[in-house]
Order: structure tokens, then C-alpha cells, then sequence
């Protein structure tokens, strides 16, 4: 697929982690530094606060106050300078600077120029200190310092080094940049892993929608996590269900309406057909049945054996009018629709196994050779009971016409969403003029044959009244070799 699932989440989440360290870039740039800053200044702050409530408590000559500068130092690497002014001049009481001359120096060159000194002392007063950034050109650094006002008015001096900044940021932006590296090449990885594992329900839903979409609904979704796929899993199964009882309903409604007006219009002309066929088929066995019985009535045989004879011929014509009476009857119903049709969906090659199987036992006695090669499934649309008759009378025509290497082959075969049963039979073909009119009731093409095996020219006629029921085509195809019967049901192909 072009666009699969798995590609789109791995996109997806290499864009977020993408954006998100370019944010961080952006964000380290354009904040980091004043964060840093502002950072420094409550350190400084706090240190200063700290001091100035202990030393007001405690005595700046008090060993504890220097631990405690000196702890405050250590802590937050901060230089502490704090001085007395006497005279005008900066007395050295507390520092933890290794060179705290040069911390004096900071402090008296920066913040008590000479003329300004008296008015820093004033301001000092109101506001106790000062927070400024100052560079020492002798050492290349840059300082954050406080300076002011503590205890009972001695002066107090805090720095702590201001580290590259910038050079952080691009250290920082730098790291990030691998880390998004790392993190985009494992994130594909887990992120394929992942979607397999997510995307395998949903690949399994979109095959059971195809299916179903090809009207397959025995495909069946399994659930086992319980979760949203799950479900959705469970009312796809649920709504196959109901498609395919509504696709069977829908079938036998939709062929109902299509024989209807066709119905009201012959209804008629196939009652006078029937009348008039009925009567010229019967008249033969009923002249027969007549003829035989005023014979054993007279006795004009003498002996058993030919009164038996008599007796057999009476019985054999009467079952052959019994068996086209009820075909007749079978026929007459299904051209009359009071036979209801009932649209379903079932194996085709298993009805055909069943048919085959009672049929093998006269197949075997006559010597024929019968082929049926088709193993799986193949689902149809129609009345199941109604194809197996149609079939039957295929399969029996065949076995009575089969001759010369008497070979019988059945074929399923798919043609488009149609499903095509042909039933072929070695053996003499039927004349092309014949052919338009073998499947009207009573024709017969070899009517001495037809009257030898008892047929009555009706089970041709059976099997186009139900595929026209089903509207359905049947057909005949003349081999070199033979002749092929078929008829075509709804179905897909799956062979």
C-alpha cells in the first residue's frame, strides 16, 4: 500500500519529535539566557537574605558567621566580601575570595568612586543593594554581582561568575540535535514494531469488508484484547449477519417481483398447453394399458409366461404415466409460481457430490465413466432444492444418452459473478434445428429412444421453468465428441 498505516504513524511521530526539538532549539535560544540571568539573580538575592537575617542575629566577629559565609560560598559558588567603613576608608571583615585585596579593589572601583561615595550611602539605606553585571578585563570573565548593605551597616559584596551563555545554547542546541537524531532512527524502529502489532486487526478488518463486499460473508472477525478494534470487529461479524439474511430475503422478493407480471401474462396459455400436451402424451400408455388388459380379459394367451408379460407391460405403462403426471405436476407448479422460491446461499459442489453419490449405483451397472474434480466450496445464490432437481435431470438424460467411450464429466466453472454447472456426455449430437426446441415440453428429438428408457420430454422442460424461476440461463453446446448441458446461478467465483 502506498500509504499505509504503519508508514503514516512513523511520519507522524518522526514529525512530532522533529517539531519538538525544534522547539527546544527555539526555545533554548531565545530563553535560556535570560532564564540563566534571572536564575543568578535569586541566587544572589537569596544569599543575600540569608546573611543579612542571620548577621543580624549574630555578630560579624562570631566564628559561626564566617561558617556561615563560608557554607553560603561553598554552596553556591559565590564570593562573599563583606567590609566596615571607617574614616573613609574599607576595613576587611569577612571574605572568601583567595585574593579578597582584588575583591576590594572590584568593589571600591566600581561602586565608591570618590565623588559619588556619600550619595551610594544614602541610596543603600533606602533600597539595602544594587544588582549589576560587570566584566574583569584582567581575567576575560563576566561577574554578576550584589552589592549593599547588611547587619548594622556594614557593607556586603556577592559574585559568582557568569558562564558562556551562548556557547551553552549551542551546546545545548547541539546535544539536541543528536539526541533528535537517536530519537527519530529509534522511534521509526519501535514505531514500525508498534504498528504491525496495531495495524494487524485493521488489515484483518479491511480483508473481512472486501469480503464482504464480494457478498462473502462467512469471513468472521476474531476478538481477543477486547478493545475498539475489537468491537468494531464484533459489529462487522454481527452486520454479516444481517446482510446476508436481508440479501436473502432481498433475492426472493426481487425474483418474486420480476415473475410476476411475467406469470399474470402465461398463466393462461400454459394451463391450454398443459391440457393439450397431457391428453396426446397419455393417449399412447392408456391405448397400450387398454389393448393388454381386454387381451388378458379374453384370454387370447394360454400360457403363464405371457400373461405375465401382459401384466408387466400394463405395469410398466402405468408407472411411466405415473412419473410424467408427476413431473407434469412439478412442472406446472413451478411455471405457475405456486412453487415459492427461496433465495439462499449454499455449497454447490457439496449438492452436486450428494446427487452424483445416489446416482453412481445405476452409473457403475451401465459401464460409465464419470469425472468430478471440484474440491472446495463454491457458494451460490437460489433454491437449493430446485438446482438439485435441475442438476438430476441432467445427470439422468446424460446417463441416457451416454454412448461411444461413454464418458460423463460435471464442471463448476466461474464466468464473471456467475457460477456455470455443465454436465457432458459422450455421445451422438443434437440436430441444430432441434436445439431451439428440446427444452419445450414433450419434444423429443429421438422419440423411439425416448419412449425405450420411459422418458417423457418433460425434464428439459423442468430445468428451464426453474433457472426462468431463478431468471437464470440455460443452454446446450454440441461437442465433435459429445453434447453439453449447463445452467448458470448467481454466485462468485471461488475455484
Amino acid at each position: 500500500m502506498k500509504y499505509s498505516l504503519t508508514r503514516q504513524m512513523a511520519l507522524l511521530i518522526s514529525a512530532i519529535v522533529i517539531g519538538t526539538l525544534l522547539a527546544c532549539g527555539v526555545i533554548n535560544s531565545l530563553f535560556l539566557e535570560p532564564y540563566y540571568m534571572e536564575t543568578k539573580k535569586r541566587m544572589l538575592v537569596s544569599g543575600y537574605t540569608e546573611l543579612d537575617t542571620y548577621l543580624k542575629k549574630r555578630d560579624i566577629y562570631d566564628d559561626e558567621a564566617t561558617v556561615q559565609v563560608e557554607k553560603l560560598s561553598s554552596k553556591s559558588n559565590i564570593a562573599v566580601l563583606i567590609m566596615k567603613t571607617e574614616d573613609g576608608k574599607e576595613n576587611v571583615l569577612i571574605s572568601t575570595a583567595a585574593d579578597p585585596e582584588r575583591l576590594v579593589a572590584q568593589f571600591r572601583a566600581l561602586l565608591f568612586q570618590e565623588s559619588a561615595r556619600q550619595d551610594v550611602l544614602k541610596e543603600l539605606q533606602k533600597k539595602s543593594y544594587r544588582i549589576e553585571q560587570v566584566r574583569d578585563a584582567r581575567l576575560d570573565s563576566d561577574y554578576m554581582i550584589l552589592w549593599g548593605m547588611i547587619g548594622d551597616g556594614n557593607l556586603i559584596m556577592l559574585r559568582t561568575p557568569l558562564s558562556g551563555i551562548k556557547e551553552s545554547v549551542q551546546v545545548s542546541n547541539t546535544f539536541l540535535m543528536y539526541v533528535g537524531m537517536l530519537a527519530i532512527f529509534a522511534s521509526i524502529i519501535i514505531v514500525n514494531l508498534a504498528a504491525r502489532k496495531v495495524t494487524k486487526p485493521v488489515r484483518k478488518l479491511t480483508q473481512i469488508a472486501e469480503r464482504m463486499s464480494n457478498l462473502d460473508f462467512d469471513c468472521k472477525y476474531e476478538s481477543r484484547h477486547k478493545n475498539e478494534l475489537d468491537m468494531l470487529g464484533e459489529h462487522m461479524n454481527l452486520m454479516a449477519r444481517e446482510l446476508e439474511k436481508n440479501m436473502s430475503e432481498l433475492k426472493s422478493a426481487n425474483n418474486e417481483l420480476l415473475l410476476d407480471n411475467e406469470h399474470r401474462m402465461n398463466v393462461e396459455r400454459m394451463r391450454t398447453e398443459f391440457i393439450s400436451n397431457v391428453s396426446h402424451e397419455l393417449k399412447t400408455p392408456i391405448a397400450l394399458i387398454r389393448g393388454y388388459a381386454e387381451g388378458l380379459q379374453e384370454c387370447v394367451m394360454d400360457d403363464e409366461e405371457s400373461r405375465k408379460l401382459y401384466c408387466d407391460v400394463i405395469m410398466n405403462e402405468a408407472r411411466k404415466m405415473n412419473d410424467m403426471v408427476q413431473k407434469l405436476l412439478t412442472l406446472n407448479e413451478i411455471e405457475q409460481g405456486n412453487q415459492g422460491v427461496v433465495m439462499e446461499r449454499f455449497d454447490l459442489a457439496e449438492m452436486i457430490k450428494s446427487v452424483l453419490n445416489v446416482s453412481n449405483l445405476i452409473i457403475e451397472q451401465e459401464g460409465i465413466h464419470l469425472f468430478f474434480e471440484q474440491e472446495s466450496p463454491v457458494y451460490v445464490w437460489a433454491d437449493e432444492f430446485k438446482v438439485e432437481e435441475a442438476f438430476t435431470n441432467y445427470i439422468n438424460n446424460a446417463i441416457h444418452h451416454v454412448s461411444g467411450e461413454k464418458n460423463i464429466e460435471v464442471k463448476i466453472t466461474g464466468i464473471e459473478h456467475k457460477v456455470r454447472v455443465s454436465v457432458f456426455n459422450t455421445g451422438l449430437n443434437i440436430p441444430a434445428e432441434d436445439i431451439a426446441r428440446i427444452w419445450e415440453k414433450f419434444y423429443k428429438v429421438d422419440k423411439a429412444r425416448t419412449r425405450e428408457y420411459g422418458g417423457s420430454g418433460i425434464g428439459l422442460s423442468i430445468v428451464k421453468a426453474i433457472m426462468d424461476s431463478f431468471n437464470q440461463e440455460c443452454g446446450v453446446i454440441n461437442y465433435a465428441d459429445g453434447v453439453e448441458f449447463w445452467f448458470e446461478l448467481d454466485g462468485k467465483e471461488s475455484i
